[in-house]
């Protein structure tokens, strides 16, 4: 079986989760309510309190903001894939002319698509509570495409997640175990400063705060009077951003492929 033949199943498998997403009217109401929520929240409750020097907060928020939720986005797969196996959908795949990669390419793929979504949904929401850009077009766009790959890694490591667990509900909670201290314990919402010596350590390398860091860079959401911490991956934060997508992409997809195989033999 050829490469395209294998990208056209999983388009073809990408297709059939959008139009799932479509028809089930709460999942779509989560997928872009919750961000508008979490934007709305942050901005106006933790913005009253919060000073960051040199830069309004709701700049410094929308760069956290915009990376936990691609994260909390990507569960999407992992749920939807235990989901698949519970109701014997993969068993019918396995049934039919096609591509074995087609399954995970398109599941992956699709939430790309679904947080790209809310990704553009939370950025017109941000520029209605003053978020705004202050770079030119070609490094914003590099912004977005950062958070896009990013959140396109971490949906491979949630179906990992979402393929070595028995139900749904499995899932949420082991997703979350691992979703809430990526993303608490970073710049996501507040400087690391101040943080005590242990998790600012955490903070520091951790691929949350890379990334936002990245993205505030990339969209001019920065301020000289805001000090970063001299850790290479805060000082390097489009680079390290990019060498954890890289070795999140290394690990989990070979690792995702071979939770596959032996989900779909159970």
């Amino acid at each position: 079986m050829t490469v395209m033949t294998a990208l056209s199943d999983g388009a073809v498998v990408a297709k059939r989760n959008l139009l799932k997403i479509t028809r089930l009217p709460d999942l779509l109401v989560f997928s872009t309510v919750q961000p508008i929520m979490f934007v709305l929240l942050f901005a106006y409750v933790f913005g009253s309190a919060i000073d960051v020097p040199g830069v309004s907060y709701t700049d410094y928020l929308m760069g956290g903001i915009f990376v936990q939720t691609v994260v909390f986005g990507a569960t999407i797969t992992g749920a939807g894939l235990a989901d698949d196996i519970k109701k014997g959908i993969i068993d019918r795949f396995r049934s039919l002319p096609m591509a074995r990669s087609a399954v995970l390419v398109g599941r992956t793929t699709s939430d790309l698509l679904n947080n790209a979504l809310v990704v553009a949904i939370m950025s017109v929401t941000g520029l209605i509570v003053g978020w705004g850009i202050h770079t030119s077009i070609w490094e914003a766009a590099g912004g977005f495409a950062l958070l896009l790959v990013f959140s396109y890694a971490v949906s491979w490591m949630m179906a990992t997640v979402g393929l070595s667990v028995s139900s749904v509900e499995v899932v949420q909670n082991a997703s979350f175990l691992v979703i809430f201290p990526l993303t608490f314990i970073s710049n996501a919402f507040v400087p690391i400063t101040n943080f005590p010596p242990v998790l600012k350590t955490f903070a520091e390398w951790n691929p949350v705060s890379a990334v936002a860091q990245a993205v505030r860079e990339l969209f001019g959401n920065t301020s000289p009077l805001v000090p970063v911490p001299d850790a290479w991956p805060l000082q390097n934060a489009v680079l390290a951003s990019l060498i954890w997508i890289v070795v999140i992409l290394v690990v989990f997809i070979p690792l995702a492929i071979s939770r596959f195989k032996k989900a779909a033999a159970r």
